[in-house]
């Protein structure tokens, strides 16, 4: 017989260092609803959409912040506005675009209707119909607007928070994160598409993945193999004070090493070859020598640069074995048109398709399929040695033992009981 007591221990954690971490973690229902209330609607800045993807007044955006279904949008005056996209009326969601250009979000249920900052602007009936019905005298519009969180943008990059409480932008992303998105956004940016993936696993292997410069050259033969990533480059990384955040880059000795390097002895080795190889021609979009640039903002946003593909990554979680990556790719205003086309023909590197980063949502699979029924078995991470230097380390895995001490700050001591 088995009796369940009040005194079943909490679940098992990360180890202080962040080199053992429980597989339950990735599992259970539990921990992935106290994520959404102590991490996304904790202190902390969730990425949601760029400002090229709202530029003029009445712009909005539909984004998540975790699995809460959130509006971005421009308001008349220009200013930016986020808020939850559920009706305050009965909870019905609100707008149901992806994007568009509206005065109003207007609730299919019963019609009410929100403006561009999420008040409350239309009741259908609200004084009733001949004398009867409606509200009271004493109803308030301004007391029923859609659920604000606050709004902060850096460069064009907007992010938005629950927490009255979570330090200003610039102190949370801190100086490498700050130098690493200003790089990439240095000049005023268009959007070029989006592409949205589904992955039957836990957000935080990816979270884990974008962390790991261990597995990007043994992981993705196309890395090697056409000189796009190599162990033996030049790296540099950097995190913030807090180590919640990191950022890396790779250096080609020039850009047409870097593109295209020993690709003609490496192809007949692995046995392939490009049928076009105009997929990794193109030219520098900075004068840095970067080839390679994967930042990642805790908990669910990458930037990259891979080539001349550039990109957001936001990581949407659905369930403990569950999520979607929102991909919006992007260049510059002053693309010539031969550049934009490089641009989206580089695209097919990532993506859900993509020649490098379907490895990576294959891997995350097989992991959730393989620990579903050993929860209390821990991941192993000490590859670089548990005192590596984080801001030098390019091939450890200090990054992701970093990443797992701050989500267990975050997430505190767990009063959740453990399985049986």
């Amino acid at each position: 017989m088995h009796i369940v007591t009040s005194e079943a221990p909490a679940i098992a954690r990360p180890t202080q260092d962040g080199s053992r971490v429980p597989f339950e973690l990735f599992t259970r229902q539990d921990v992935f609803d106290r994520e959404q209330e102590t991490i996304f609607r904790g202190p902390v800045w969730n990425y949601v959409a760029l400002e090229a993807e709202i530029p003029q007044p009445c712009d909005f955006k539909t984004s998540f912040v975790g699995d809460t279904p959130i509006i971005v949008s421009r308001a008349e005056d220009g200013s930016l506005h986020a808020f939850v996209n559920r009706c305050a009326h009965r909870g019905a969601t609100v707008q149901r675009q992806a994007c568009g250009n509206v005065r109003q979000h207007r609730c299919v249920y019963h019609q009410w209707a929100y403006n561009a900052r999420g008040e409350l602007v239309g009741v259908p009936y609200r004084r009733g119909v001949a004398g009867m019905g409606g509200y009271a005298a004493d109803f308030d519009p301004k007391e029923h607007g859609l659920q604000k969180l606050r709004v902060a943008s850096h460069k064009g990059v907007i992010f938005a928070t629950f927490s009255p409480g979570t330090a200003p932008l610039e102190d949370y992303l801190d100086t490498p994160l700050i130098e690493a998105i200003d790089r990439l956004f240095s000049r005023p940016v268009k959007v070029l598409g989006h592409m949205r993936q589904r992955v039957r696993g836990n957000w935080k292997l990816y979270a884990e993945n974008t962390r790991d410069p261990y597995h990007a050259a043994l992981l993705h033969g196309f890395h090697a193999t056409f000189g796009l990533y190599r162990t033996n480059q030049k790296r540099k990384g950097g995190a913030d004070r807090a180590r919640a955040h990191s950022t890396g880059v790779t250096y080609g000795d020039d850009w047409r090493q870097a593109s295209m390097g020993n690709v003609e002895q490496d192809k007949v080795v692995a046995g392939y070859s490009l049928a076009d190889p105009s997929l990794l021609e193109g030219r520098p979009d900075f004068n840095d020598g970067v080839t390679v640039q994967i930042t990642s903002v805790f908990p669910g946003l990458v930037v990259q640069q891979i080539m001349n593909t550039l990109a957001t990554r936001q990581i949407r979680p659905k369930a403990p074995d569950d999520f979607e990556l929102y991909w919006t790719y992007f260049g510059y205003q002053d693309d010539d048109a031969e550049m934009t086309n490089t641009r989206l023909k580089q695209a097919n590197l990532v993506g859900p398709a993509g020649l490098i980063s379907m490895e990576d949502s294959e891997a995350i699979e097989l992991i959730q399929r393989a620990i579903v029924r050993d929860g209390r078995e821990d991941s192993f991470l000490e590859f670089g040695g548990l005192n590596a230097d984080l801001d030098k380390d390019r091939t450890g895995e200090a990054t992701i033992r970093a990443f797992w001490r701050y989500y267990a700050g975050l997430m505190g001591p767990s009063p959740i009981a453990a399985e049986p």
